[in-house]
């Protein structure tokens, strides 16, 4: 059987492993969310915020990364923009006594104003060991992903690809991705791809990564509420969340 196939042919043993697999480790870290507030396309104001953060914390998060979207032609977000939206919402999380470590970063989009930036050696908004969050388009594959990996690295930060499980132009090219990570670069699945709340493709891709031990971290990428009810479901039900190896970085970044 196809590893693309199994997902659609579940007998009852394999439905049965999926409540009785073992719980794995647990994830208190997530370092891919999108809360700051009227930043990009996540939180719309200060309530939606606080909504996203405390559902975070009911299940069991103790320390959240935002990483708002940097793209050169859409979300034109700084550095001083992003760290001003993060003093907003650590005095909200204060005000309301929320015991819970919030930091912010970003998730860059791979274009021209990315390389050039990488290029003229300019700071990026880094978490945990100088992790560099980076995302590619859906649709059509950044052709320059191998030299902005590398130049990353070379100047002492280590990219992380955000959900490439949910890249349309990897659904028939998984050793791509593999590829990705023979290079340098670290990879991050999205939690509600283990739903199939992106497409079954993605399940798939993400389930696949799993079993060949290659996923890094796991984020949450809740950018509104109705994304932290989704990640109460992954939590609770799925096999492929609760069979996360030991090698998940999240609870290794110390909070900061």
């Amino acid at each position: 059987m196809g590893w693309l196939s199994r997902l659609f042919s579940k007998d009852k043993k394999e439905a049965k492993e999926v409540f009785t697999s073992p719980q794995g480790p647990e994830i208190t870290m997530d370092m891919h969310a999108h809360f700051l507030p009227g930043i990009d396309d996540g939180a719309s104001n200060m309530e939606e915020s606080m909504q996203i953060i405390k559902g975070l914390h009911q299940l069991g998060y103790k320390h959240l990364v935002a990483t708002p979207h940097i793209m050169s032609d859409f979300y034109k977000n700084t550095p001083e923009g992003i760290n001003e939206k993060l003093t907003l919402v650590r005095e909200e999380v204060a005000k309301e006594g929320i015991d819970i470590t919030i930091d912010a970063a970003a998730e860059y989009y791979l274009d021209d104003g990315f390389l050039l930036n990488l290029r003229n050696k300019k700071p990026f908004l880094t978490f945990g060991k100088n992790y560099l969050l980076i995302e590619t388009s859906f649709i059509n594959p950044c052709l320059f992903i191998d030299e902005a990996i590398f130049m990353a690295i070379s100047q002492g930060y280590q990219p992380i690809i955000a959900h490439p499980e949910r890249y349309n132009y990897v659904f028939d090219d998984y050793e791509e991705i593999k590829r990705w990570k023979s290079i340098g670069a670290l990879l991050q699945v999205n939690a509600l791809s283990l739903l199939g709340y992106y497409s079954k493709r993605s399940k798939a891709i993400a389930e696949r990564l799993i079993d060949d031990n290659l996923v890094d971290f796991i984020g949450s990428d809740s950018h509104k509420p109705k994304h932290v009810e989704g990640l109460k479901k992954v939590l609770n039900s799925s096999y492929y969340y609760k069979s996360l190896g030991l090698n998940l970085k999240n609870n290794q970044i110390a909070t900061f």
